[in-house]
Protein backbone atom coordinates (compact mmCIF):
# COMPACT_ATOMS: atom_id res chain seq x y z
CA UNK A 1 0.00 0.00 0.00
CA UNK A 2 1.30 3.26 -0.91
CA UNK A 3 2.31 6.16 1.33
CA UNK A 4 1.60 9.45 1.11
CA UNK A 5 3.49 12.78 2.01
CA UNK A 6 3.05 16.81 1.62
CA UNK A 7 6.85 16.31 -0.25
CA UNK A 8 8.36 13.65 -2.45
CA UNK A 9 12.06 14.73 -2.51
CA UNK A 10 14.08 12.71 -4.81
CA UNK A 11 17.82 13.29 -4.45
CA UNK A 12 19.96 14.77 -1.81
CA UNK A 13 22.21 17.97 -2.83
CA UNK A 14 21.83 21.61 -2.08
CA UNK A 15 18.50 22.33 -3.97
CA UNK A 16 17.34 19.27 -2.62
CA UNK A 17 17.90 19.87 0.93
CA UNK A 18 17.14 23.60 0.42
CA UNK A 19 13.60 22.91 -0.46
CA UNK A 20 13.11 20.67 2.43
CA UNK A 21 14.30 22.52 5.05
CA UNK A 22 11.97 25.82 3.90
CA UNK A 23 9.02 22.97 3.57
CA UNK A 24 9.36 21.78 7.11
CA UNK A 25 9.30 25.04 8.04
CA UNK A 26 6.04 25.64 6.92
CA UNK A 27 4.91 22.32 8.88
CA UNK A 28 4.67 20.01 5.77
CA UNK A 29 5.84 16.13 5.90
CA UNK A 30 8.90 15.74 4.17
CA UNK A 31 9.95 12.88 1.99
CA UNK A 32 13.54 12.45 0.78
CA UNK A 33 14.58 9.55 -0.87
CA UNK A 34 18.19 9.27 -2.09
CA UNK A 35 19.98 6.11 -3.59
CA UNK A 36 23.16 6.48 -1.30
CA UNK A 37 23.94 8.35 1.51
CA UNK A 38 22.37 11.74 2.21
CA UNK A 39 25.24 13.68 2.08
CA UNK A 40 26.41 11.84 -1.67
CA UNK A 41 25.61 14.21 -3.93
CA UNK A 42 27.40 16.28 -6.81
CA UNK A 43 27.03 19.29 -4.12
CA UNK A 44 29.79 17.51 -2.21
CA UNK A 45 32.34 17.56 -4.52
CA UNK A 46 31.96 21.30 -5.22
CA UNK A 47 35.03 22.86 -4.42
CA UNK A 48 35.62 26.23 -6.13
CA UNK A 49 32.72 27.64 -4.25
CA UNK A 50 29.23 29.70 -4.54
CA UNK A 51 28.93 32.97 -6.48
CA UNK A 52 27.17 35.96 -5.26
CA UNK A 53 27.70 40.15 -4.83
CA UNK A 54 28.89 40.46 -1.55
CA UNK A 55 30.84 43.44 -2.11
CA UNK A 56 30.02 47.26 -2.65
CA UNK A 57 32.61 47.37 -6.04
CA UNK A 58 30.39 44.92 -7.45
CA UNK A 59 26.92 44.78 -8.63
CA UNK A 60 24.10 42.40 -9.85
CA UNK A 61 24.74 44.36 -12.94
CA UNK A 62 27.81 43.08 -13.12
CA UNK A 63 26.95 39.53 -12.48
CA UNK A 64 24.12 39.64 -14.48
CA UNK A 65 26.53 40.49 -17.52
CA UNK A 66 29.04 38.29 -16.81
CA UNK A 67 26.16 35.09 -16.48
CA UNK A 68 24.74 36.52 -20.07
CA UNK A 69 28.32 36.57 -21.59
CA UNK A 70 29.23 33.24 -20.58
CA UNK A 71 25.67 32.06 -21.65
CA UNK A 72 26.65 32.95 -25.51
CA UNK A 73 22.95 34.56 -26.41
CA UNK A 74 20.70 31.59 -24.82
CA UNK A 75 20.34 32.78 -21.14
CA UNK A 76 16.89 33.63 -20.13
CA UNK A 77 17.79 36.98 -18.79
CA UNK A 78 14.88 37.37 -16.00
CA UNK A 79 15.98 34.01 -14.62
CA UNK A 80 19.35 35.82 -14.50
CA UNK A 81 18.21 38.82 -12.47
CA UNK A 82 16.36 36.66 -10.25
CA UNK A 83 18.89 34.52 -9.16
CA UNK A 84 21.67 37.38 -9.35
CA UNK A 85 19.25 39.55 -6.97
CA UNK A 86 18.38 36.75 -4.21
CA UNK A 87 22.29 35.85 -4.08
CA UNK A 88 23.00 37.88 -1.12
CA UNK A 89 19.93 36.36 0.56
CA UNK A 90 20.33 32.64 -0.10
CA UNK A 91 24.01 33.01 1.41
CA UNK A 92 22.09 34.42 4.12
CA UNK A 93 20.09 31.46 4.93
CA UNK A 94 22.78 29.04 4.17
CA UNK A 95 24.82 30.68 7.32
CA UNK A 96 22.20 31.15 9.39
CA UNK A 97 22.01 27.71 8.88
CA UNK A 98 25.50 26.93 10.48
CA UNK A 99 27.48 27.11 7.17
CA UNK A 100 30.90 28.94 7.58
CA UNK A 101 32.77 30.29 4.44
CA UNK A 102 35.94 31.23 4.72
CA UNK A 103 36.65 35.10 5.64
CA UNK A 104 39.69 37.48 5.55
CA UNK A 105 41.99 37.62 8.03
CA UNK A 106 43.06 41.26 7.54
CA UNK A 107 39.71 42.90 8.40
CA UNK A 108 39.26 45.12 11.80
CA UNK A 109 36.51 43.57 14.11
CA UNK A 110 34.14 46.34 13.19
CA UNK A 111 34.37 45.03 9.52
CA UNK A 112 33.33 41.71 10.34
CA UNK A 113 30.49 42.78 10.82
CA UNK A 114 29.44 44.37 7.11
CA UNK A 115 29.38 41.73 4.39
CA UNK A 116 29.81 44.48 1.90
CA UNK A 117 33.01 45.45 3.78
CA UNK A 118 35.17 42.27 2.11
CA UNK A 119 34.76 40.57 5.83
CA UNK A 120 34.29 36.69 3.01
CA UNK A 121 37.36 35.83 1.34
CA UNK A 122 36.21 35.94 -1.87
CA UNK A 123 38.19 34.43 -4.99
CA UNK A 124 37.71 35.29 -8.77
CA UNK A 125 37.16 31.88 -11.45
CA UNK A 126 36.79 32.09 -15.01
CA UNK A 127 34.53 34.34 -16.47
CA UNK A 128 33.64 36.44 -13.67
CA UNK A 129 34.68 40.20 -13.53
CA UNK A 130 34.86 40.36 -9.82
CA UNK A 131 35.94 38.47 -6.92
CA UNK A 132 32.36 37.03 -5.73
CA UNK A 133 32.76 33.24 -5.40
CA UNK A 134 32.23 32.53 -1.60
CA UNK A 135 34.44 29.24 -0.40
CA UNK A 136 35.05 27.20 2.41
CA UNK A 137 39.47 26.02 1.82
CA UNK A 138 39.15 24.31 -1.48
CA UNK A 139 35.95 21.76 0.25
CA UNK A 140 33.47 24.30 -0.33
CA UNK A 141 30.64 21.80 -1.24
CA UNK A 142 31.47 19.41 1.42
CA UNK A 143 30.97 22.35 4.24
CA UNK A 144 27.56 23.18 2.97
CA UNK A 145 26.53 19.56 2.86
CA UNK A 146 28.00 19.10 6.30
CA UNK A 147 25.41 21.64 7.35
CA UNK A 148 22.45 21.09 5.30
CA UNK A 149 22.45 17.03 6.75
CA UNK A 150 22.60 18.43 10.02
CA UNK A 151 19.64 20.85 9.79
CA UNK A 152 17.58 18.11 7.95
CA UNK A 153 18.15 15.28 10.67
CA UNK A 154 16.86 17.95 13.58
CA UNK A 155 14.01 17.97 12.11
CA UNK A 156 11.24 15.95 13.43
CA UNK A 157 8.76 16.34 10.11
CA UNK A 158 11.52 15.30 7.50
CA UNK A 159 11.68 11.58 6.73
CA UNK A 160 14.90 10.42 5.16
CA UNK A 161 14.96 6.72 3.26
CA UNK A 162 18.76 6.29 2.39
CA UNK A 163 20.07 3.14 -0.55
CA UNK A 164 16.41 4.24 -1.98
CA UNK A 165 16.39 4.21 -5.90
CA UNK A 166 13.59 6.42 -7.92
CA UNK A 167 11.76 3.83 -10.73
CA UNK A 168 9.72 5.94 -12.16
CA UNK A 169 7.10 8.80 -11.57
CA UNK A 170 3.73 8.31 -11.27
CA UNK A 171 1.46 10.84 -12.95
CA UNK A 172 -2.28 10.52 -13.31
CA UNK A 173 -1.79 9.81 -16.91
CA UNK A 174 0.35 6.84 -15.96
CA UNK A 175 -1.75 5.67 -13.16
CA UNK A 176 -4.55 5.63 -15.26
CA UNK A 177 -2.77 3.82 -17.89
CA UNK A 178 -1.59 0.91 -15.37
CA UNK A 179 -5.18 1.10 -14.20
CA UNK A 180 -7.46 0.56 -17.57
CA UNK A 181 -4.76 0.02 -20.15
CA UNK A 182 -2.84 2.79 -22.57
CA UNK A 183 -5.82 3.56 -24.52
CA UNK A 184 -7.93 5.50 -21.42
CA UNK A 185 -5.33 7.78 -20.50
CA UNK A 186 -6.56 11.22 -19.65
CA UNK A 187 -5.00 14.15 -22.35
CA UNK A 188 -1.68 15.46 -21.79
CA UNK A 189 -2.64 18.57 -20.39
CA UNK A 190 -4.46 16.99 -17.60
CA UNK A 191 -1.74 15.26 -16.51
CA UNK A 192 -0.66 15.89 -12.87
CA UNK A 193 2.35 13.96 -10.96
CA UNK A 194 1.58 11.82 -7.93
CA UNK A 195 4.63 10.52 -6.42
CA UNK A 196 7.20 7.65 -7.41
CA UNK A 197 7.84 3.91 -7.84
CA UNK A 198 10.94 3.55 -5.40
CA UNK A 199 13.34 0.82 -4.89
CA UNK A 200 14.33 -0.21 -1.12
CA UNK A 201 17.97 -1.34 -2.37
CA UNK A 202 18.55 -3.25 0.97
CA UNK A 203 15.55 -5.57 0.42
CA UNK A 204 14.60 -5.70 -3.28
CA UNK A 205 11.32 -4.53 -2.66
CA UNK A 206 9.59 -1.83 -4.51
CA UNK A 207 7.25 0.97 -2.72
CA UNK A 208 4.91 3.36 -3.80
CA UNK A 209 4.96 6.91 -2.46
CA UNK A 210 2.84 9.27 -3.37
CA UNK A 211 2.63 13.21 -2.63
CA UNK A 212 0.73 16.42 -3.39
CA UNK A 213 4.17 17.96 -4.45
CA UNK A 214 7.53 16.04 -5.89
CA UNK A 215 10.72 17.31 -6.47
CA UNK A 216 13.39 16.25 -8.34
CA UNK A 217 16.96 17.05 -7.60
CA UNK A 218 18.63 14.28 -8.38
CA UNK A 219 22.10 16.08 -10.19
CA UNK A 220 23.81 15.96 -13.48
CA UNK A 221 24.31 12.78 -16.00
CA UNK A 222 28.25 13.05 -16.06
CA UNK A 223 28.39 9.17 -16.01
CA UNK A 224 27.54 8.69 -19.62
CA UNK A 225 30.88 10.12 -20.26
CA UNK A 226 34.19 7.91 -19.63
CA UNK A 227 35.78 10.63 -17.72
CA UNK A 228 34.00 12.91 -15.58
CA UNK A 229 34.15 14.76 -12.45
CA UNK A 230 31.33 13.81 -11.02
CA UNK A 231 30.57 10.78 -8.45
CA UNK A 232 29.05 7.39 -9.16
CA UNK A 233 25.33 9.12 -8.53
CA UNK A 234 25.49 11.62 -11.53
CA UNK A 235 23.58 9.13 -13.72
CA UNK A 236 20.39 11.25 -15.24
CA UNK A 237 17.89 9.65 -13.32
CA UNK A 238 15.60 12.60 -13.02
CA UNK A 239 15.90 14.02 -16.29
CA UNK A 240 15.39 10.48 -17.65
CA UNK A 241 12.41 10.20 -15.40
CA UNK A 242 10.84 13.43 -16.49
CA UNK A 243 11.07 12.86 -20.38
CA UNK A 244 9.15 9.17 -19.95
CA UNK A 245 6.31 10.97 -18.45
CA UNK A 246 6.00 13.60 -20.90
CA UNK A 247 7.81 16.59 -18.97
CA UNK A 248 9.77 18.91 -21.75
CA UNK A 249 13.83 18.91 -21.13
CA UNK A 250 16.17 21.43 -23.13
CA UNK A 251 19.08 21.78 -24.02
CA UNK A 252 21.10 18.81 -23.23
CA UNK A 253 23.54 19.33 -26.13
CA UNK A 254 25.33 21.85 -23.64
CA UNK A 255 27.55 19.68 -21.69
CA UNK A 256 30.33 21.55 -19.88
CA UNK A 257 33.41 19.77 -20.06
CA UNK A 258 35.70 20.61 -16.89
CA UNK A 259 39.10 22.02 -18.57
CA UNK A 260 41.49 20.67 -15.57
CA UNK A 261 41.14 17.36 -14.10
CA UNK A 262 43.99 15.36 -12.57
CA UNK A 263 45.68 13.21 -15.18
CA UNK A 264 46.83 10.38 -13.17
CA UNK A 265 46.47 6.79 -13.95
CA UNK A 266 45.21 5.93 -10.20
CA UNK A 267 43.28 9.13 -9.92
CA UNK A 268 39.20 8.96 -10.56
CA UNK A 269 39.21 12.25 -12.07
CA UNK A 270 39.92 14.50 -9.37
CA UNK A 271 38.90 17.79 -10.39
CA UNK A 272 41.69 20.67 -9.72
CA UNK A 273 39.64 23.89 -8.80
CA UNK A 274 39.22 26.56 -11.42
CA UNK A 275 39.90 28.69 -8.43
CA UNK A 276 43.71 27.46 -8.97
CA UNK A 277 43.37 29.10 -12.04
CA UNK A 278 41.78 32.43 -10.28
CA UNK A 279 44.46 32.74 -8.11
CA UNK A 280 46.96 32.95 -10.95
CA UNK A 281 47.59 29.33 -12.43
CA UNK A 282 48.82 29.20 -15.73
CA UNK A 283 48.33 26.24 -18.47
CA UNK A 284 51.25 25.48 -20.40
CA UNK A 285 52.04 22.70 -23.00
CA UNK A 286 54.61 19.80 -22.23
CA UNK A 287 57.30 22.28 -23.30
CA UNK A 288 56.41 24.41 -20.86
CA UNK A 289 55.48 27.23 -23.40
CA UNK A 290 51.43 29.46 -22.27
CA UNK A 291 49.28 28.92 -24.63
CA UNK A 292 45.99 30.69 -23.68
CA UNK A 293 46.80 33.97 -25.08
CA UNK A 294 46.10 32.79 -28.25
CA UNK A 295 42.63 31.51 -27.23
CA UNK A 296 40.62 34.33 -25.35
CA UNK A 297 41.82 37.96 -24.06
CA UNK A 298 41.16 36.55 -20.43
CA UNK A 299 43.42 34.04 -21.05
CA UNK A 300 43.27 31.21 -18.23
CA UNK A 301 40.05 32.92 -16.92
CA UNK A 302 38.14 32.58 -19.82
CA UNK A 303 34.88 31.07 -19.62
CA UNK A 304 35.09 26.85 -19.00
CA UNK A 305 33.96 26.26 -22.87
CA UNK A 306 36.75 28.01 -24.44
CA UNK A 307 39.60 26.60 -21.95
CA UNK A 308 38.32 23.10 -22.45
CA UNK A 309 38.18 23.48 -26.14
CA UNK A 310 41.69 25.06 -26.25
CA UNK A 311 43.27 22.29 -24.55
CA UNK A 312 41.46 19.66 -26.20
CA UNK A 313 42.79 21.56 -29.62
CA UNK A 314 45.98 21.58 -28.40
CA UNK A 315 46.33 17.93 -27.12
CA UNK A 316 45.06 16.81 -30.69
CA UNK A 317 47.89 19.43 -32.09
CA UNK A 318 50.54 17.69 -30.01
CA UNK A 319 49.56 13.99 -28.96
CA UNK A 320 50.07 14.61 -25.82
CA UNK A 321 47.79 13.19 -22.86
CA UNK A 322 47.65 16.17 -21.15
CA UNK A 323 49.11 19.83 -20.36
CA UNK A 324 50.30 21.42 -17.61
CA UNK A 325 48.67 23.39 -14.50
CA UNK A 326 51.63 25.40 -13.25
CA UNK A 327 51.25 27.15 -9.49
CA UNK A 328 55.00 27.09 -9.07
CA UNK A 329 55.40 30.41 -9.50
CA UNK A 330 52.66 31.17 -6.37
CA UNK A 331 53.53 31.52 -2.73
CA UNK A 332 53.69 27.66 -1.48
CA UNK A 333 52.55 28.39 1.93
CA UNK A 334 49.38 30.21 0.65
CA UNK A 335 49.05 26.92 -1.72
CA UNK A 336 49.13 24.73 1.16
CA UNK A 337 46.42 26.81 3.05
CA UNK A 338 44.36 27.93 0.46
CA UNK A 339 44.07 24.59 -1.53
CA UNK A 340 44.40 21.79 1.46
CA UNK A 341 42.33 19.19 -0.08
CA UNK A 342 43.77 19.98 -3.68
CA UNK A 343 47.52 19.61 -1.94
CA UNK A 344 46.84 16.45 -0.07
CA UNK A 345 44.91 14.78 -3.12
CA UNK A 346 47.62 15.66 -5.32
CA UNK A 347 50.51 14.92 -3.00
CA UNK A 348 49.19 11.41 -2.54
CA UNK A 349 49.77 10.90 -6.18
CA UNK A 350 53.25 12.22 -6.52
CA UNK A 351 52.33 15.89 -7.20
CA UNK A 352 53.86 18.52 -5.51
CA UNK A 353 52.06 21.54 -6.84
CA UNK A 354 53.94 24.31 -4.63
CA UNK A 355 57.00 22.75 -6.91
CA UNK A 356 55.89 20.77 -10.27
CA UNK A 357 53.24 21.61 -12.52
CA UNK A 358 50.29 19.83 -11.93
CA UNK A 359 49.24 17.88 -15.29
CA UNK A 360 45.44 17.99 -16.01
CA UNK A 361 42.97 17.24 -19.05
CA UNK A 362 39.30 17.99 -19.57
CA UNK A 363 36.53 15.85 -18.63
CA UNK A 364 32.84 16.37 -18.77
CA UNK A 365 31.51 18.06 -15.34
CA UNK A 366 27.97 19.81 -15.76
CA UNK A 367 25.15 19.45 -17.63
CA UNK A 368 23.33 23.08 -18.56
CA UNK A 369 20.25 21.79 -20.14
CA UNK A 370 17.78 19.33 -18.35
CA UNK A 371 13.78 19.40 -17.03
CA UNK A 372 12.69 22.75 -18.26
CA UNK A 373 11.25 24.54 -15.42
CA UNK A 374 9.24 28.22 -15.50
CA UNK A 375 10.33 31.02 -12.58
CA UNK A 376 9.63 28.99 -9.65
CA UNK A 377 10.95 25.60 -10.27
CA UNK A 378 8.09 23.76 -12.18
CA UNK A 379 8.14 21.49 -14.95
CA UNK A 380 5.83 21.08 -17.67
CA UNK A 381 3.53 18.49 -15.29
CA UNK A 382 1.92 20.01 -12.47
CA UNK A 383 2.75 19.33 -9.38
CA UNK A 384 6.23 18.32 -10.68
CA UNK A 385 9.19 20.47 -9.31
CA UNK A 386 12.90 20.57 -10.64
CA UNK A 387 16.05 22.05 -8.81
CA UNK A 388 19.47 21.79 -9.31
CA UNK A 389 21.30 20.64 -12.32
CA UNK A 390 18.38 18.42 -13.27
CA UNK A 391 16.77 21.69 -13.87
CA UNK A 392 16.93 23.85 -17.33
CA UNK A 393 15.76 27.31 -15.62
CA UNK A 394 16.94 29.05 -18.34
CA UNK A 395 20.39 30.54 -15.90
CA UNK A 396 22.98 29.26 -17.83
CA UNK A 397 21.87 29.46 -21.35
CA UNK A 398 24.44 27.86 -23.46
CA UNK A 399 27.41 27.49 -21.19
CA UNK A 400 27.47 27.90 -17.37
CA UNK A 401 29.17 30.62 -15.45
CA UNK A 402 31.90 29.25 -12.83
CA UNK A 403 30.05 28.67 -9.14
CA UNK A 404 26.78 29.76 -10.30
CA UNK A 405 25.15 26.63 -10.12
CA UNK A 406 25.13 26.14 -6.22
CA UNK A 407 23.47 29.40 -6.60
CA UNK A 408 20.70 28.37 -8.82
CA UNK A 409 19.87 25.37 -6.96
CA UNK A 410 19.39 27.17 -3.36
CA UNK A 411 17.68 30.02 -5.02
CA UNK A 412 15.12 27.24 -6.77
CA UNK A 413 14.99 25.22 -4.17
CA UNK A 414 13.81 28.07 -1.85
CA UNK A 415 11.33 29.40 -4.39
CA UNK A 416 9.40 25.96 -5.35
CA UNK A 417 9.58 25.01 -1.69
CA UNK A 418 7.14 28.54 -1.47
CA UNK A 419 5.32 28.48 -4.97
CA UNK A 420 4.23 24.30 -4.33
CA UNK A 421 2.13 25.37 -1.49
CA UNK A 422 -0.54 25.85 -3.58
CA UNK A 423 -0.60 22.16 -3.97
CA UNK A 424 -0.67 21.71 0.09
CA UNK A 425 -3.93 23.02 0.22
CA UNK A 426 -5.40 20.42 -2.12
CA UNK A 427 -6.96 16.79 -1.45
CA UNK A 428 -3.82 13.76 -1.48
CA UNK A 429 -3.63 11.54 -4.19
CA UNK A 430 -5.62 8.32 -3.77
CA UNK A 431 -3.73 5.39 -2.55
CA UNK A 432 -6.44 3.47 -3.04
CA UNK A 433 -6.22 4.20 -6.53
CA UNK A 434 -2.81 3.68 -7.63
CA UNK A 435 -1.52 0.24 -8.59
CA UNK A 436 1.26 -1.26 -6.52
CA UNK A 437 4.68 -2.31 -8.38
CA UNK A 438 4.22 -5.27 -10.42
CA UNK A 439 7.13 -7.07 -10.87
CA UNK A 440 5.30 -9.42 -13.96
CA UNK A 441 7.38 -12.50 -14.96
CA UNK A 442 10.65 -10.55 -14.44
CA UNK A 443 13.21 -13.04 -12.69
CA UNK A 444 16.54 -12.18 -11.06
CA UNK A 445 19.43 -11.52 -13.57
CA UNK A 446 22.26 -13.95 -14.27
CA UNK A 447 23.71 -11.72 -17.00
CA UNK A 448 25.02 -8.71 -15.69
CA UNK A 449 27.39 -8.60 -18.41
CA UNK A 450 24.57 -7.01 -20.14
CA UNK A 451 24.74 -4.04 -17.86
CA UNK A 452 28.64 -3.61 -17.84
CA UNK A 453 28.75 -4.28 -21.52
CA UNK A 454 26.46 -1.59 -22.25
CA UNK A 455 26.95 0.94 -19.88
CA UNK A 456 30.89 0.75 -21.44
CA UNK A 457 30.13 0.98 -24.72
CA UNK A 458 27.30 4.06 -24.21
CA UNK A 459 30.14 5.83 -22.25
CA UNK A 460 32.78 5.56 -24.42
CA UNK A 461 31.05 6.49 -27.84
CA UNK A 462 29.71 9.56 -26.06
CA UNK A 463 33.46 10.35 -24.99
CA UNK A 464 34.46 10.01 -28.81
CA UNK A 465 31.58 10.85 -31.06
CA UNK A 466 29.73 13.87 -28.29
CA UNK A 467 32.73 15.17 -26.57
CA UNK A 468 34.55 18.33 -26.42
CA UNK A 469 34.72 19.04 -30.50
CA UNK A 470 31.61 16.93 -32.88
CA UNK A 471 30.46 16.59 -36.06
CA UNK A 472 27.83 15.24 -37.96
CA UNK A 473 29.03 11.78 -38.95
CA UNK A 474 29.79 11.54 -35.25
CA UNK A 475 26.79 11.93 -33.97
CA UNK A 476 24.78 10.17 -36.61
CA UNK A 477 27.34 7.13 -35.77
CA UNK A 478 26.33 7.93 -32.17
CA UNK A 479 22.57 7.81 -32.83
CA UNK A 480 22.78 4.58 -34.42
CA UNK A 481 24.67 3.03 -31.77
CA UNK A 482 22.25 4.21 -29.10
CA UNK A 483 19.11 3.07 -30.88
CA UNK A 484 20.48 -0.35 -30.53
CA UNK A 485 21.25 -0.36 -27.19
CA UNK A 486 18.07 1.21 -26.17
CA UNK A 487 15.99 -1.63 -27.57
CA UNK A 488 18.66 -4.35 -25.87
CA UNK A 489 18.12 -2.13 -22.47
CA UNK A 490 14.24 -2.06 -22.71
CA UNK A 491 14.15 -5.76 -23.49
CA UNK A 492 16.64 -6.71 -20.36
CA UNK A 493 14.30 -4.27 -18.13
CA UNK A 494 11.12 -6.27 -18.80
CA UNK A 495 12.47 -9.67 -17.85
CA UNK A 496 14.87 -8.85 -14.83
CA UNK A 497 14.06 -7.73 -11.95
CA UNK A 498 14.91 -3.88 -11.00
CA UNK A 499 17.88 -3.43 -9.42
CA UNK A 500 20.13 -0.16 -9.01
CA UNK A 501 22.66 -0.87 -12.08
CA UNK A 502 19.59 -1.43 -14.47
CA UNK A 503 17.96 1.53 -13.09
CA UNK A 504 20.80 3.47 -13.53
CA UNK A 505 22.09 1.77 -17.37
CA UNK A 506 18.26 2.54 -18.20
CA UNK A 507 18.40 6.06 -17.67
CA UNK A 508 21.90 6.61 -18.84
CA UNK A 509 20.39 5.45 -22.02
CA UNK A 510 17.75 7.93 -22.36
CA UNK A 511 19.90 10.72 -21.36
CA UNK A 512 22.68 9.48 -23.92
CA UNK A 513 19.69 9.64 -26.35
CA UNK A 514 18.69 12.83 -25.53
CA UNK A 515 21.87 14.74 -25.53
CA UNK A 516 23.00 13.35 -28.99
CA UNK A 517 19.79 14.39 -30.41
CA UNK A 518 19.50 17.59 -29.23
CA UNK A 519 22.99 17.85 -30.28
CA UNK A 520 21.86 17.11 -34.12
CA UNK A 521 19.17 19.54 -34.02
CA UNK A 522 21.25 22.53 -33.42
CA UNK A 523 23.12 23.11 -36.74
CA UNK A 524 25.03 26.09 -35.01
CA UNK A 525 28.16 26.50 -32.71
CA UNK A 526 27.59 28.11 -29.52
CA UNK A 527 28.86 28.27 -26.30
CA UNK A 528 29.49 24.25 -25.03
CA UNK A 529 28.40 23.02 -28.10
CA UNK A 530 30.62 23.26 -31.46
CA UNK A 531 30.29 20.64 -34.40
CA UNK A 532 33.04 21.10 -36.37
CA UNK A 533 30.53 21.00 -39.75
CA UNK A 534 28.87 24.31 -38.97
CA UNK A 535 31.88 26.19 -36.69
CA UNK A 536 29.57 29.55 -36.39
CA UNK A 537 27.02 30.62 -34.78
CA UNK A 538 23.63 31.06 -36.88
CA UNK A 539 22.85 34.98 -37.58
CA UNK A 540 20.04 34.23 -39.18
CA UNK A 541 17.91 33.10 -36.66
CA UNK A 542 17.36 33.92 -33.18
CA UNK A 543 19.35 32.04 -30.35
CA UNK A 544 16.26 29.41 -29.52
CA UNK A 545 16.62 26.12 -26.89
CA UNK A 546 16.21 22.83 -27.83
CA UNK A 547 13.33 21.21 -26.91
CA UNK A 548 12.48 17.66 -26.75
CA UNK A 549 8.90 15.81 -25.46
CA UNK A 550 7.60 12.45 -25.15
CA UNK A 551 4.40 12.58 -26.68
CA UNK A 552 3.71 8.44 -27.14
CA UNK A 553 3.91 7.29 -23.54
CA UNK A 554 4.26 3.53 -22.64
Amino acid sequence: MARVFDDLIIGSGIGALSYALTASDQGRDVLIVTKRALNEANTRYAQGGIAAVMRSEDSFDDHVQDTLRAGAGLCRREVVDLVVSEGPRAIERLVELGIRFDKTGDVTAAQADAEESGAYDLTREGGHSHRRVLHSGDITGAEIMRGLEAAVRSRSNITVLEEHCAVDLLTTRKVEGLRTGPAHRPPADENRCLGAYVLDETTGQVKTFLAKVTLLATGGAGKVYLYTSNPDVATGDGIAMAYRVGAEVANLEFIQFHPTCLFHPKAKSFLISEALRGEGGILRRMDGTRFMEAYHPMKELAPRDIVARAIDTELKRTGDDHVQLDMTHEDPDFLAKRFPSIHETCMSFGVDMRTQPIPVVPAAHYVCGGVRTDLDGESTIPGLYVAGEAACTGLHGANRLASNSLLEATVFGFRAAHASRKYIEQPAPDASAVPDWDTGNAVPSDERVVITQNWDEIRRFMWNYVGIVRTNRRLQRAQRRIETIREEVREFYWYATVTRDLLELRNITTVAELIVNCALKRRESRGLHYNADYPDLNKNDAPSDTILVRRALV
